[in-house]
């Protein structure tokens, strides 16, 4: 008895620990500051099976949402919650798409093949889409080819891409001097995980396009715009406002399951 008494003290000892620890540990949050390279950035994860991510651009009333706290209305009036929100793609001055949108199946603007002017326009670029719980993130030409009949419930084509196949973007200079705040989306290898990043500061493209590809190991990963980027993350208190917006990629939960 002598000898197992301290064992037994032991044990228990360690079971208050781990339970404790269980007890304590905060839940998970979707956003998180993260550093790389040098620069401070925001990364937003979400699981493709268990996440409602949708795409958002005219208002029941016929205007775009244009800002967050508009969106954020509408959801809550539709009984949901607005879990994560940030700019979803490039726009003309209207807030119309500049390529492909698609939004609950219905497509509202074409997909647009050639090479233009602007970040757009630098080829590859490449299209963001869901449909029900699979998400992509394919360059123009093949995602032309993977839907050839009918579109996926959303998408929101962007350029440039950042990452394509692991490879950087072949017109990205390590010492490009363009800087500015920039925002995209990457998908992890097994497709089930999407990354929203976006940079706190200034940064180039080919600093950008490495946050995806080595820090978050995404084989491909979209520009979704500069300067206008902003965030929506009420988990860190983040609620940015400025320019209005065209389209808007957002997260959103029914009030049993919002964080």
């Amino acid at each position: 008895m002598i000898a197992l008494r301290p064992l037994f003290l032991a044990i228990t000892f360690m079971a208050s620990l781990s339970l404790s620890a269980c007890s304590d540990e905060p839940a998970k949050r979707a956003c998180n500051p993260i550093e790389f390279n040098g620069a401070p950035f925001t990364v937003c994860a979400f699981n493709t099976a268990t996440s409602d991510v949708r795409l958002f651009l005219t208002h029941p009333d016929g205007a775009p949402y244009a800002q967050f706290d508009r969106l954020a209305e509408q959801v809550a009036a539709d009984g949901k919650t607005l879990v994560f929100a940030m700019n979803g793609g490039m726009y003309h001055d209207d807030r119309r798409a500049v390529g492909l949108y698609v939004e609950e199946g219905d497509q509202a603007a074409p997909l647009v093949k050639s090479a233009g002017p602007g970040n757009f326009g630098m080829l590859p670029n490449g299209v963001f889409w869901l449909d029900g719980t699979d998400a992509g993130i394919t360059e123009t030409r093949a995602y032309d080819a993977l839907f050839p009949a009918a579109p996926p419930r959303f998408a929101t084509q962007s350029g440039p891409m950042l990452v394509l196949k692991g490879a950087l973007h072949p017109d990205f200079n390590e010492d490009g001097p363009s800087r500015k705040r920039r925002n995209g989306v990457g998908l992890s290898g097994d497709g089930r995980t999407i990354y929203f990043a976006i940079s706190d500061t200034p940064v180039n493209f080919h600093s950008f396009a490495r946050l995806f590809r080595d820090r978050l190991d995404t084989p491909n990963a979209l520009y979704l715009d500069g300067v206008v980027s902003r965030l929506y993350a009420p988990d860190i208190q983040r609620d940015e406002s400025g320019l209005d917006l065209g389209p808007i990629v957002a997260v959103v939960a029914s009030p049993s399951s919002a964080p």
